[in-house]
């Protein structure tokens, strides 16, 4: 090899040195990134807690598995149902709830098939043998509030015209899909509640309001070129800073699928890029209302089965709106009602957006009795959860413990609380390892069911004293099921 040829595979040689350099210190700063944004989520301020299905977070988990948090339906269940003119089919309803700190009451904006000719031509009992007909359909929004979140009243509102009378609870014809929050952040008083929905003539649109009821006419979302036939949402991401909306479109190969959209103003959005999709042709993800909790992004994913033509409600997560990951996919987190006929045996839509309640999560739906694309009757239903009880770790054997290992935290002087349900005879211990796994304390047993429970320690220790020193946690599990831990102020 002449000096010439030396030189080049010398060049050659380096050049490849250095690109693996790069893409190797590529890997690991993204490494570093995704577990820095485990523990602290950036504009969202410091993390404080921790949900254990953020896989993040867990290093090592031994005799451990995830399991979904067991929802309870309201005995109360359904809490209203079709009892107006306006109302012939609720069909997937798309209910959007939340309870109003300021005037302590539940607000709930509902979209049902205000016009549906084949409900009002085929009355409940001349249906038999028929199949249901989809044409010359409208939708509308209508609006219900309630005092305690289980008595719902339709008040007559006196806004929108139908069949010749505003005297309803409609607040507007004609979107598809709307999806209604408010925006406590926004100065502006007038764009306090903001609306994505489909506008059948124009597509994908949005719209603003200073209390919920009298809204500002239709704008087309900007740059949002998206079929958006489904459940619209839309929030505020804090660890992004900026909107983001969750709506649908299609593909041959996939049928159904998520997409998402952002914006800085709620004017003017990105293009649609699909961000779930189902994991078989005949299971598809229909809809997914989204919202921010413990660090990072929970979905409640309705889940299409195109063979039975029945829907259920599955659980997500992610750390960006980007990447979501299933949370045991196939199994509901609120599933039908296995008796043909019940109020929920046919589909179930998860509502945006969960309440929080210092003893439970509220989980409001659609249910309704039959299936999707024949006839059905349509509810507002609720189900409720533990706090924080989305999906938790227990063991898999037993009468043996299970051992949840974190990634490095930095405490800083706050208390570790534990959310928990602890059977009889069970126990949760937690071990404060420094950062290269080694023992350092030991807590005392936390032998009851805790939500936010403070976790004793022997002889005052208390990780708090570690500062902002990185250490990690070791849960001792045994006939516990652990869902979250915290960091609270002294």
């Amino acid at each position: 090899m002449n000096t010439a040829e030396t030189s080049l595979w010398e060049s050659l040689l380096v050049g490849g040195l250095l690109l693996l350099a790069l893409v190797f210190g590529a890997m690991v700063a993204a490494a570093a990134q995704a577990q820095e944004a485990a523990v602290n989520p950036g504009a969202a301020g410091p993390r404080d807690r921790f949900l254990l299905l953020d896989e993040r977070i867990v290093a090592e988990a031994i005799n451990a598995k995830l399991v979904l948090g067991q929802v309870k339906k309201e005995s109360r269940n359904p809490l209203f149902g079709e009892d107006k003119p306006w109302e012939p089919r609720f069909d997937n309803l798309y209910a959007n709830v939340l309870f109003d700190q300021q005037e302590q009451i539940y607000k709930c904006w509902y979209s049902p098939f205000i016009v549906d000719p084949g409900s009002t031509q085929y009355p409940p009992g001349q249906r038999e043998g028929v199949n249901y007909p989809r044409s010359g359909r409208e939708m509308g929004i209508c609006y219900a509030i309630s005092r305690d979140g289980i008595t719902w009243e339709k008040p007559d509102l006196g806004l929108v015209e139908f069949d010749g009378s505003t005297s309803n609870n409609l607040i507007r014809r004609g979107p598809h899909g709307a999806g209604i929050y408010r925006d406590q952040r926004d100065p502006d008083p007038q764009r306090r509640y903001k609306m994505l929905f489909k506008d059948m003539e124009t597509g994908l649109s949005v719209a603003f309001s200073g209390d919920g009821l009298h809204w500002s006419a239709a704008q087309l979302a900007q740059g949002a070129d998206v079929r958006g036939d489904t459940h619209n949402n839309a929030l505020w991401a804090p660890t992004l800073n900026h909107y983001v909306g969750i709506t649908r479109t299609r593909s041959e190969e996939k049928g159904r699928q998520v997409a998402r959209i952002t914006s800085n103003d709620f004017v003017n959005w990105s293009e649609a890029e699909v961000v779930l999709e189902g994991l078989e042709l005949n299971l598809q993800t229909y809809a997914m209302p989204v919202f921010y909790h413990g660090g990072i992004y929970l979905g409640l994913v309705a889940i299409h089965d195109q063979q039975q033509d029945r829907v259920w409600t599955e659980l997500a997560w992610s750390a960006d709106t980007i990447t979501w990951h299933r949370v045991l996919p196939g199994v509901p987190l609120i599933g039908n009602a296995e008796e043909p006929g019940a109020y929920d045996w046919g589909c179930v839509y998860a509502a945006a957006y969960p309440v929080f309640l210092p003893d439970e999560i509220r989980l409001y739906y659609s249910g309704s009795d039959g299936r999707h694309t024949s006839w059905r009757k349509g509810y507002l239903c609720l189900a409720t959860l533990r706090p924080d009880g989305f999906a938790g770790y227990e063991p898999v054997v037993d009468d043996a413990s299970a051992f949840i290992t974190t990634m490095p935290l930095q405490v800083g002087k706050r208390a570790l609380c534990l959310s928990a349900d602890v059977e009889d005879g069970g126990f949760v211990r937690v071990a404060v390892l420094d950062e290269a796994g080694n023992y350092l304390i030991e807590s005392q047993d936390v032998t009851k069911t805790v939500s936010d429970g403070r976790v004793p320690w022997h002889d005052a220790n208390d990780p708090a004293t570690y500062g902002d020193t990185a250490i990690r946690l070791r849960f001792e599990l045994r006939k516990a099921t652990l869902y979250s831990f915290s960091f609270q102020d002294e």
